[in-house]
């Protein structure tokens, strides 16, 4: 065996761990269900039958699905929002600021910390009587502040503040990355020229660090639509499904309904959906993405 043949065989055998367990927790499951959402299988029931599209009738008339969809883009507009507080953030660590390692320390850290963590400590911090949160929205005035994760009207929202927070440290070490790639040259010449600071960072910065806001948008919408932990851990969709996801919505007719078959229509759509923004995202990056 040759120098070549035996480089690629341990490129194979590398990638083999990895390949396999692609294959049988992603490959695998993907075919099975593309099988499952045309039958009525479920975990109860030992017998399959093929029904056809009724799967797909089902969802469209299913209330809940629309407002899984209505809550499911509720969640992804806190990706760009907490994109642009970590730019902000990164922009000012990036300068000469006291005890800065150790704030981007601070910041990136709720990003690697447990899920479970972070839901029982938000958990706390949004209580509607005694929570910190209500507490100092009292102090400053407001009589009657909102109830947060036990109300359907504002739990949503309390979910995207969780979220914005969550990936603010990974979106800021990303932008901090990228602003130390920026040429100090046009910086200092913007600035020999009279521009502002606002000029300079829309002009010259913020595009010359697109292709990360472009990763970031990307990459975050995407865990957006799949994520399912943190809701589950905090308020298990509820109450009365006003914090429902898409993925949430699948998870809850697989594993708590057991109703595997609807469940796989769901997640197709659910796929297509991904499938959509991220095209809608990969030809739209061409107007705005510098390279």
């Amino acid at each position: 065996m040759n120098w070549a043949k035996r480089q690629r065989l341990s490129g194979y055998l590398f990638i083999l761990p990895n390949m396999i367990g692609v294959t049988l927790f992603f490959i695998i499951p993907a075919l099975l269900s593309l099988f499952m959402m045309f039958t009525d299988y479920k975990f109860t029931s030992p017998s399959i039958h093929f029904i056809g599209l009724k799967n797909f009738t089902r969802v469209f008339r299913d209330p809940v699905f629309y407002i899984a969809i209505k809550n499911t883009l509720l969640f992804m507009a806190s990706v760009p929002v907490s994109m642009a507080l970590a730019f902000i953030v990164a922009l000012v660590l990036n300068r000469s600021v006291y005890m800065k390692k150790a704030l981007r320390t601070m910041y990136f850290m709720p990003y690697i910390t447990s899920g479970v963590a972070i839901a029982f400590v938000w958990m706390l911090l949004f209580q509607p009587t005694n929570g910190p949160i209500n507490h100092m929205l009292r102090a400053v005035g407001i009589a009657n502040p909102p109830g947060w994760l036990s109300t359907t009207q504002w739990s949503m929202y309390a979910i995207d503040i969780i979220w914005i927070w969550f990936l603010l440290g990974y979106n800021m070490i990303i932008y901090l990355a990228a602003l130390q790639e920026v040429p100090q040259e046009l910086t200092e010449a913007a600035k020999i020229d009279g521009a502002s600071m606002w000029r300079t960072v829309w002009n010259i910065i913020w595009p010359l660090v697109s292709p990360s806001t472009f990763l970031l948008l990307i990459t975050g919408l995407i865990a957006s639509v799949k994520t399912f932990g943190l809701i589950e851990a905090v308020t298990q969709g509820g109450p009365g499904n006003s914090t429902t996801i898409l993925s949430l919505f699948v998870y809850h007719n697989a594993f708590r309904y057991y109703e595997m078959g609807y469940a796989s229509a769901i997640s197709w759509i659910l796929f297509l959906i991904i499938f959509i923004i991220t095209i809608i995202q990969w030809v739209g990056q061409k107007r705005w993405v510098h390279y």
